[in-house]
């Protein structure tokens, strides 16, 4: 008679119930950190630390390796290194998460950009599998106002964009999408999946960016960037909202997500124009 065998999930990881966690040396972690930046200019020392080293663990067990074998791993093979950066990054997301939000943007944001330029330039940052700058192309079509709209997507992990570039999602990324959204720019598959539509996909372009040291465009409008910073460490996090307060140009607008705050706000130039969206002043 078999035994059922029993699942908890840590993260991105299903684990057996019956796992025990131990922690690798310290300095082994602190080593693999500056290899990393080394070999492939990923720089971990600005995520939250423990929070690295927990899930580059869990790989090392499943492996049964350390983090030396491990590295070199990720040196030799294409698909481990692609492994560990979606496991190192958040790409849980959805269409118009938090609807009401998205709502300030299609009603008031967006238009009073519109009235104020034109050309309109847009940048998802962090924008993981597509689903955020596919709502901001969304609106800008619901408003017509495309043909005046660059929206820029961008994110360090090519599996994700490779992904958004497809633009094929589960039902369930649309729990937040109206329904006549869902007619008019998706279309569903046999498989009970949705495509979205090529006149959407033609109003966004997809690139590989690192947050923490590409250099950033300029004379934004608008910059949404929602549940990516909350993943680093205060100094970086500070050095982000700096850089996306240069990048937008004086009366534009950054987009945060429902549990990050900017405290120091007004240092950087901006106001509060509305609960997590900020407007540049100066």
């Amino acid at each position: 008679m078999s035994e059922e065998r029993s699942e908890r999930k840590i993260g991105p990881f299903s684990l057996p119930s019956n796992f025990e966690w131990k922690e690798f040396p310290q300095e082994e972690f602190e080593w693999f950190v500056k290899e990393v930046e080394k070999r492939f200019g990923l720089n971990l020392s600005s995520y939250k630390p423990q929070r690295v080293k927990r899930r580059t663990e869990l790989l090392l067990r499943k492996y049964n390796v350390d983090y030396r074998k491990y590295l070199e791993m990720l040196v030799q093979s294409k698909k481990h290194l692609d492994e560990f950066l979606d496991k190192m990054t958040i790409n849980v997301t959805e269409f118009f998460r938090n609807p009401e939000k998205w709502w300030e943007l299609r009603n008031d944001v967006i238009p009073l950009i519109s009235q104020n330029t034109l050309r309109m330039r847009f940048w998802s940052a962090g924008c993981s599998s597509g689903e955020e700058p596919y709502s901001l192309a969304i609106l800008v079509h619901e408003l017509k106002l495309s043909h005046k709209a660059w929206i820029l997507a961008t994110d360090i992990d090519i599996g994700v964009l490779r992904k958004a570039r497809e633009g094929i999602y589960e039902e369930r990324s649309l729990v937040s999408t109206p329904q006549e959204y869902v007619e008019k720019y998706f279309e569903r598959l046999p498989d009970g999946r949705y495509r979205i539509k090529d006149f959407v996909k033609k109003t966004v372009e997809f690139r590989r960016h690192d947050l923490l040291k590409d250099p950033f465009e300029k004379n934004l409008d608008l910059i949404v960037c929602r549940n990516v910073v909350i993943y680093f460490e205060p100094e970086a996090k500070n050095e982000l909202y700096r850089k996306f307060a240069e990048s937008l140009k004086v009366g534009g607008f950054l987009f945060v997500g429902n549990t990050e705050r900017i405290f120091n706000y007004k240092e950087l130039g901006f106001e509060i124009y509305r609960p997590f969206i900020y407007r540049k002043v100066k």
